[in-house]
């Protein structure tokens, strides 16, 4: 679908340049020629023959060739049924600054990333929390505003496995750019046993007392499977998997949670996280050892 959108693009480029060269042409022969003396009859006759081909003819045909290249790609950008396929649902919610994406059909719970089947029709789903939002996958061409109260689709899909980025689109507060979303495309099976992976998982809590620690501070706002149910923050089910955390702030490798729990709030001012400085660092530093094992 990126494809045939930068093809549309690349032929108005194309016809663009081929009308500024004419006109251009025409300019510098209306400059050069010699001078003309024509009757009144000749000069409505020419006057007649720009207005018209001008005018009319050379927009229409401008807007019949625009129109033969974009209905094709926009209509495969449309959620349409599909012959004998039902495309895989997909909600995507945009927060100030983080991703929420759900995978309906499975009750799949993830945040910062999106895994689709590559070579598979999906239908995403988008809506914003807060302020609005823009979900954007360059390489797949999906851009599309995320409007809070509503619901937008769209549908994309990725010709072949890969890894890509997504991005906020529409400017929504200091941390804008800095809210990245993480894409992976994989083949239909690696797709299937991801899903499998992360369903119907029950967590063993962190132990005392970093367990209760956990359940009354952030459990108020994130989701762990089988421990807490927070609505406000991403579910944190899976994070140890998660290729970054603070949706692209820091690599998720060894330590770094532990460092986006002590520095979270430098790392990406205006985070709705609050300060963690009157936790014990011990205490912080089991809860983090069991966040990295929160991988399916």
């Amino acid at each position: 679908m990126a494809r045939e959108v930068a093809i549309i693009w690349w032929v108005m480029c194309g016809f663009s340049a081929l009308v500024l060269v004419v006109i251009s042409a025409l300019w510098i022969h209306a400059m050069r020629r010699p001078h003309r003396t024509y009757s009144p009859a000749q000069a409505k006759r020419w006057h007649g023959f720009w207005i018209i081909g001008g005018g009319i003819v050379l927009p229409t045909a401008s807007v019949v060739l625009l129109l033969i290249f974009g209905i094709p790609a926009g209509q495969h950008m449309l959620v349409l049924p599909v012959e004998g396929q039902q495309p895989l649902r997909i909600e995507i919610t945009g927060h100030q600054w983080w991703w929420e994406v759900r995978y309906p059909d499975s009750g799949v719970v993830t945040a910062n990333q999106l895994h689709l089947p590559a070579g598979q029709p999906v239908d995403l789903t988008v809506t914003s929390a807060d302020v609005i939002h823009s979900f954007w996958v360059p390489r797949l061409g999906g851009k599309i505003d995320m409007v809070p109260g509503h619901h937008n689709q769209i549908r994309l899909q990725a010709d072949e496995p890969g890894k890509h980025r997504g991005q906020c689109a529409e400017f929504c507060g200091t941390q804008h750019s800095r809210m990245v979303l993480y894409v992976e495309a994989h083949a239909p099976n690696d797709f299937a046993r991801w899903i499998e992976a992360r369903q119907e998982r029950q967590i063993a809590p962190p132990p005392e007392p970093a367990g209760s620690l956990f359940v009354e501070r952030c459990g108020i706002c994130h989701s762990v499977a089988g421990i807490s149910q927070g609505q406000r923050a991403p579910d944190l089910s899976d994070l140890g998997s998660r290729p970054t955390l603070g949706s692209g702030v820091l690599v998720n490798d060894s330590g770094a949670i532990l460092r986006w729990l002590q520095e979270h709030q430098r790392l990406k001012p205006g985070t709705g996280m609050p300060s963690t400085d009157d936790v014990a660092p011990a205490e912080l530093e089991t809860i983090a050892r069991w966040l990295e094992g929160l991988a399916p």
